[in-house]
């Protein structure tokens, strides 16, 4: 069978109003059990199907859809489920979310970021005792549902080689042979019930491979594509360019390749001098499906051609899974005219990938003139001016010494102060009273004062369970980028804009779309309300510019850096507000520092040079008394360790509890010297670590850095919590601290 001239790799599975989320959620909470569960996300899936079907797109995947986490649905399906759940004995279901979440007995598996996304996979656990068992129940059960429905669907799996690359472990590579024997048995599975397709992702290859890696990609390709019963295979790339990868690819017995031609424009290069594809479909990833602006339609038909013109078959799809923009622009009524023209999501990409198909296949020229230029409205003259007018000593401050000295003499905090990273939980009444504001049910002045209410009682619960650095809780703030989005210039928010970060947790991120300028303070009043209820310091809460722009949609007329300059200046403007209404710390948020990343080596110095150099000029405003935090999580921060310590705040605090601690070995290779808080609680979960627990985690801590230097704070913000369990756990937080301050 061929393969069709139109797919895309993967849809939204949340639902249009987050139907999946709300369910998942309800299924934790109790009040709906397994099977109205699987209703739901059953009809969620067949929306999607069908929405693809009536959309005419010629090849559909299925088995994308996932209670969870799409990393996590391949371990199961490979059995690469660790020994310490199995022991629990819990229902399936249940021991898949005791993986993704924890349980008392058990922490979850290690979270992490998908490549330079703001999506985060579970990291397998991979060893010499994990026993490999096929497992192709999901994925067969998803295809017959869709063959219920007339459809016939591609079911898709992360790639061996992927996996494996993704995984940790004792040596996990070194288990690819049989890993590569249970895909076989996966495949021959799928063949028997009629599989015509199976999609296997490989996009750990788009980054910097060694010769060995590349060799197993190739030997791993070539026994699957000998098997005797087994579907047509689809390995497909994604977020940058394959390399030397490509070359080991084609040279496998595998019938089509997916290749991005948005982020790795360098494929249509190596592709060109590869010689004949003969028998080979290229699946030419035109559309993009990590931003939300539409496609120059007659751009992506001229590559489309000179495609092919290298290969027997091409196909025409998005260039990665539209998993990371939102469901469909239709529910967005509010959005600027000028600016709804320029934008596509999921359901309109679908439609560009269709008629990219439909003129690769037919010829058809009848497309779409590009949009001109952003409309003059759109720039600010002043701020350009700013930019230009930038010295080097706007992104410097005083020696760290001589600044610690300074802020301990203002503080006087003890060994091993305690904090938290900013938000506290965002309570059903928080929620209501956004909801009711929207809505006008509820004016300003009466939001404003439920909002100081919920400041002075997360106040009053911090002294009370004697925290020594204080936040005000953030209840004002619907995200940690959006809340900025809709205060400043050049953002604009969605309605229904719903992208999934992780589990059941979706973010709404804003698009810029012009500069970006601010237009008045944009925290002051909640800082200075929480900081004048007590003695103790206040953190004021900002974004760092980096992370703003990895959860916004950006604009691609102009370079990143740009961008992130302006939106540092933005902040640049709130840190100085800040100090002068007598916040004495500043937390400076870049989570996304790692996640932005380029995948290739070569491209890297010149993203930390600017990302590292925005971050200075956010916070480089302000007297070297005043102490500036930052925090990051879920990353492989190892990659990225030097320009952490480049970033040049006075305390870092970085998500270490599910990874064991192993990034303060990064830190002590590179002789960090400045405030470090490796998180001791996985806030992720819904597990509250003992004292004993979190003590054991700071003890390895201590032997890494010394006391006067570490302080003790969770992995991230609590907003996901409820408070039973953020009472409980910092209690035993603040008992920890103790507990070591005593030895």
């Amino acid at each position: 069978m061929t393969f069709g001239t139109s797919t895309v790799l993967g849809y939204p599975r949340i639902g249009g109003n987050r139907e999946l989320k709300k369910a998942v959620e309800a299924y934790w909470a109790g009040r709906i059990d397994a099977a109205a569960l699987e209703s739901t996300a059953a009809g969620l899936r067949g929306q999607v199907w069908q929405t693809l079907r009536d959309a005419r797109l010629d090849a559909i995947p299925s088995n994308t859809f996932s209670y969870y986490d799409h990393v996590l649905d391949t371990a199961v399906a490979v059995g690469a489920v660790p020994a310490r759940f199995r022991r629990l004995g819990l229902p399936e279901l249940d021991t898949y979310f005791a993986m993704a979440r924890g349980v008392d007995a058990e922490p979850a598996l290690e979270l992490t970021k998908w490549f330079a996304t703001n999506y985060h996979y579970l990291v397998p656990e991979i060893d010499a005792d994990t026993q490999f068992t096929p497992n192709p129940a999901k994925a067969l059960s998803e295809y017959s549902e869709a063959r219920a429905l007339g459809i016939t669907t591609r079911p898709v799996f992360v790639g061996p080689a992927t996996f494996l690359l993704l995984a940790k472990g004792a040596d996990p590579f070194a288990r690819l042979d049989d890993l590569v024997e249970t895909y076989a048995s996966l495949l021959a599975d799928l063949a028997r019930a009629g599989v015509e397709w199976v999609q296997l992702d490989e996009p750990a290859y788009v980054a910097d491979r060694t010769p060995d890696e590349i060799d197993a990609l190739r030997r791993a390709y070539i026994r699957l594509g000998e098997l005797e019963q087994r579907p047509q295979i689809f390995v497909a790339s994604y977020f940058g360019e394959l390399g030397d990868a490509l070359p080991a690819l084609l040279g496998t017995p595998v019938e089509a390749i997916g290749l991005d031609l948005v982020a790795g424009p360098g494929n249509l290069r190596r592709l060109s001098g590869a010689g004949p594809l003969r028998g080979k479909t290229i699946v030419a990833g035109l559309v993009d499906g990590h931003n939300i602006w539409r496609t120059d339609l007659r751009a992506a038909a001229v590559t489309g051609a000179t495609v092919a013109g290298l290969a027997d078959q091409v196909a025409v799809s998005s260039s990665c899974s539209l998993l990371h923009v939102p469901v469909d622009l239709d529910a967005e009524t509010r959005l600027d005219t000028e600016l709804r023209a320029r934008l596509a999501f999921a359901r309109q990409k679908v439609d560009e990938v269709v008629l990219l198909g439909r003129a690769l296949r037919d010829g058809t020229a009848d497309l779409p003139a590009p949009l001109p230029p952003i409309p003059a409205a759109w720039r600010h003259d002043d701020v350009r001016a700013r930019l230009t007018a930038l010295r080097p000593a706007d992104r410097q401050r005083g020696d760290y010494a001589g600044r610690a000295a300074q802020q301990q003499d203002r503080l006087n905090l003890p060994d091993l102060p305690t904090t938290t990273i900013g938000s506290f939980p965002q309570t059903a009444e928080l929620r209501k009273a956004r909801a009711e504001l929207r809505a006008g049910s509820l004016d300003q002045a009466g939001y404003a004062q439920r909002m100081r209410a919920e400041v002075e009682h997360v106040v009053r619960l911090q002294e009370a369970l004697g925290l020594d650095v204080l936040v005000h809780g953030e209840p004002e703030r619907n995200d940690m980028v959006q809340y900025f989005g809709e205060q400043l210039d050049g953002f604009a928010a969605t309605d229904n804009g719903w992208v999934q970060s992780y589990g059941s947790r979706c973010v709404r991120p804003p698009i810029i779309y012009g500069d970006v300028a601010r237009k008045a303070p944009m925290t002051v009043e909640w800082s200075t309300y929480a900081q004048s209820l007590t003695n103790r310091p206040v953190k004021g809460m900002l974004t760092g510019p980096v992370t703003i722009l990895a959860w916004s949609f950006v604009r691609t007329d102009q370079p990143l850096a740009d961008t992130a300059d302006q939106v540092a200046l933005a902040l640049r403007d709130e840190c100085r507000d800040l100090e002068a209404a007598g916040l004495r710390v500043i937390q400076v948020d870049e989570p996304a520092l790692r996640e932005t990343l380029p995948l290739r080596r070569e491209h890297q110095k010149a993203y930390l040079d600017w990302a590292v150099g925005s971050f200075r000029l956010a916070t480089s405003g302000v007297a070297d008394a005043t102490q500036i935090h930052t925090h990051l999580c879920y990353s492989e921060f190892g990659e990225v360790i030097t320009a952490i310590d480049a970033l040049d705040a006075d305390v870092t605090s970085i998500e270490a509890s599910r990874s064991k601690m192993e990034v303060l070995d990064d830190l002590a290779a590179i002789g960090y010297s400045r405030g470090v808080g490796p998180g001791v609680w996985d806030i992720h979960s819904p597990r509250v670590p003992s004292p004993d627990e979190m003590a054991e985690a700071l003890r390895r801590a201590v032997a890494a850095v010394p006391a006067r230097r570490l302080w003790v704070n969770p992995d991230c913000g609590l907003k996901t919590r409820g408070y039973p369990e953020v009472e409980a756990s910092l209690q035993h937080l603040v008992a920890a601290a103790a507990a070591l301050r005593a030895h």
